[in-house]
């Protein structure tokens, strides 16, 4: 059973549909199949409708952008209640903020001689639920400044580059609190990010976070060298924390994700259902099912 529990379609920065990204998660041989947009639940209905016609298991989730102590952090949510009251109004808090940073960017670009309009990156974009850098990533490509987006980030748009704008993210603890009484649960996506470096998410950091509801950790990643895959699956099972894996595939948008380049395990894809069952049931919400072919 191959299982893909984090991907993104164009509905935030991902290159495909949601029904693109199904019928090409089916095509590499995929069982399971999460779609996590960034902080938006808009790609749900036609990846369901995809999923049931392709006949694959279907996780509805997002991924969360969030901040702790510092430094940025990505949180999966899966499964909770897209209609929850303080769930909603956190992600419009998020997704404003990501709009809200691009004509700063723009203006930082155009004192580089980088001329660069909003109307250039909205064409890229299509029906995105926020706009953000990856498109004017994309933007940057289609007009010829860089060869594609990893060199966009590595030269101008990652944090200390010199068009990079900050924007909000929610607080994390508060978050995870949110998403379980949302009746979902949460996972920290790459969190050791490309650098290893565990930050304040070290085996302390984590205890923390799993004293207030985090259910896992995403251990394989491609952005995690072994030796950290290694420390993080054991700081997951001291402190009994699901571990998944997962491709983070955005189509042509992110080279070296594939899907299913890596995969969580069906037992500890079940811990993440029973956990799931169990967040849905306390929470009394009306949260999705898994769709299952």
């Amino acid at each position: 059973m191959r299982i893909d529990l984090h991907t993104h379609s164009r509905v935030s920065d991902g290159t495909q549909s949601p029904t693109e990204l199904v019928e090409a998660a089916k095509a590499a041989g995929l069982d399971v199949l999460a779609i996590t947009d960034h902080d938006t639940s808009g790609g749900w209905d036609e990846a369901v409708a995809a999923a049931e016609q392709v006949g694959l298991e279907l996780v509805r989730g997002m991924e969360i952008s969030c901040r702790h102590r510092g430094r940025d952090v990505h949180l999966l949510a899966y499964l909770p209640d897209p209609a929850y009251e303080p769930l909603v109004n956190a992600l419009q808090k998020i997704l404003d903020g990501r709009n809200s940073r691009v004509p700063g960017i723009l203006a930082k670009l155009h004192e580089l001689g980088i001329e660069l309009t909003d109307a250039d990156v909205r064409r890229v974009s299509g029906d995105a639920a926020a706009v953000g850098r990856p498109h004017v990533a994309d933007a940057l490509v289609a007009a010829g400044v860089v060869r594609d987006r990893e060199q966009a980030f590595d030269e101008l748009l990652r944090p200390g580059r010199p068009a990079y704008v900050d924007r909000y993210a929610a607080p994390l603890e508060p978050m995870i609190r949110t998403v379980m009484d949302a009746g979902g649960v949460s996972v920290v996506a790459h969190a050791w990010g490309r650098a290893n470096d565990p930050g304040p998410l070290d085996a302390a950091g984590f205890a923390e976070l799993a004293a207030v509801g985090l259910t896992g950790v995403e251990v394989d990643h491609e952005d995690h060298e072994p030796a950290a895959r290694d420390q993080l699956r054991a700081i997951a099972h001291d402190l009994d924390l699901v571990v998944t894996g997962s491709s983070d595939h955005h189509g042509l948008g992110k080279v070296g994700h594939d899907l299913g380049c890596n995969t969580t395990a069906p037992d500890e894809y079940s811990r993440l259902l029973e956990r799931a069952a169990a967040a849905a049931t306390a929470s009394g919400r009306p949260t999705p099912e898994v769709v299952r072919p």
